[in-house]
């Protein structure tokens, strides 16, 4: 069995990816209703640290097992 944190990684990798790919799209085609903050464009920054987030989570414990 494989510790849980590497499930958790596994969802942070995913959500995280989403949430990149859905940033990088208002990146390149903007919406026409600004929001305030919008010009920051945080759903690519928060995408890409989730990304980080579940690369280290497995590569930490992809070797790992629960007995």
């Amino acid at each position: 069995m494989k510790p849980i944190w590497y499930f958790v990684g596994l969802l942070l990798l995913g959500t995280g990816s989403l949430i990149a790919l859905s940033g990088l799209h208002a990146l390149f085609f903007p919406p026409e209703e600004q929001k305030v903050l919008s010009s920051l464009h945080p759903d690519l920054w928060w995408g890409l640290v989730m990304v980080s987030a579940g690369l280290i989570f497995l590569l930490f414990n992809r070797k790992k097992k629960v007995v």
